[in-house]
């Protein structure tokens, strides 16, 4: 209870200060996840402000925010965010802004073609961006806000738009190039957590997570030895690390199946959750996703 007054104090004492825009007369934009902040910054350009809350290496579903992260939400001119419970700690403060309606992403998806999750509140697996063609209608709903807000740079938006989209589409291209190298029975990602649903659908990939699809359950002793027979039955060469989840239940799991006399590899870590250091290739979401795909395919090749 104590928090949630402290939440409401600081959004209170946050609006009385606010003003529309930065100093510069540009778009105050703030985004929650590091996919989400480079899709933002390639349409925005430098005709705005953008301000990630998350960071690499960041868990979005045990993301809780800070007063400061409260401050710039409610000085935004416009919030981005993925939606879908992803973010589900966060949904408290926005809810708590009366003032303005963040904008949930996944909510521009046909629900039908979602994978379904009981876990989640929204009934969906929210990790939608592993899916290039919903990344593209994330890039047309900011495209469409960030235009109507700032109709003297809607063109400016606009040829970012199409430029970003040729660039994704060549990223399509390339990566079921990478990916047709892999023959299809050797196309079993094992991972830390069920983050990789919408890539194993789209080019083939059975996707078996420890964790589930959310990092907020832990995986138990039975969890760990289930998977290490799987692993073990179909041959497996390489499981993963990912970047934003901590490597020891994968080395748990690495551990339990040299137990039983076999040999599993860590065939490297992926970015799963959040993109890599900012500044790098896996910095960015074009980068990060040339780099998991040569990643699994190297290791289970």
């Amino acid at each position: 209870m104590i928090k949630k007054l402290v939440i409401f104090l600081i959004i209170a004492v946050a609006l009385s200060c606010k003003n529309d825009t930065n100093t510069n007369g540009k778009l105050n934009v703030v985004t929650t996840t590091t996919m989400i902040t480079d899709l933002v910054k390639n349409i925005g350009g430098d005709y705005i402000n953008v301000e990630g809350l998350m960071g690499s290496g960041v868990d979005p579903h045990l993301y809780k925010a800070s007063e400061g992260d409260v401050s710039k939400l409610v000085k935004a001119d416009i919030i981005f965010y993925n939606g879908l419970h992803l973010e589900g700690k966060l949904v408290e403060v926005f809810e708590k802004m009366t003032t303005k309606s963040p904008i949930a992403l996944g909510e521009v998806l046909d629900k039908n073609s979602l994978i379904g999750s009981d876990y989640f509140a929204s009934n969906y697996d929210p990790h939608v961006w592993f899916n290039i063609q919903y990344f593209k209608q994330f890039v047309e709903k900011v495209t469409q806000v960030l235009s109507e807000k700032d109709p003297v740079n809607a063109q400016n938006y606009k040829d970012n738009e199409k430029a970003y989209l040729q660039k994704l589409d060549q990223l399509q291209s390339e990566i079921a190039d990478v990916i047709e190298s892999l023959p299809k029975d050797k196309r079993v990602l094992v991972t830390a957590h069920d983050a990789f649903n919408y890539f194993g659908k789209t080019y083939g990939f059975e996707v078996v997570g420890l964790q589930g699809l959310s990092t907020a359950t832990e995986a138990g002793v039975q969890d760990v030895q289930k998977l290490s027979a799987f692993i073990i039955e179909r041959d497996i060469k390489a499981i993963f690390v990912e970047s934003s989840v901590p490597k020891r239940t994968i080395e748990a799991l690495q551990a339990a199946v040299k137990s039983k006399g076999h040999d599993v590899a860590i065939g490297g870590t992926l970015y799963s959750d959040a993109l890599g250091n900012a500044g790098t290739v896996e910095g960015t979401y074009i980068g990060m996703f040339k780099y998991n795909v040569k990643t699994i395919v190297d290791a289970l090749k």
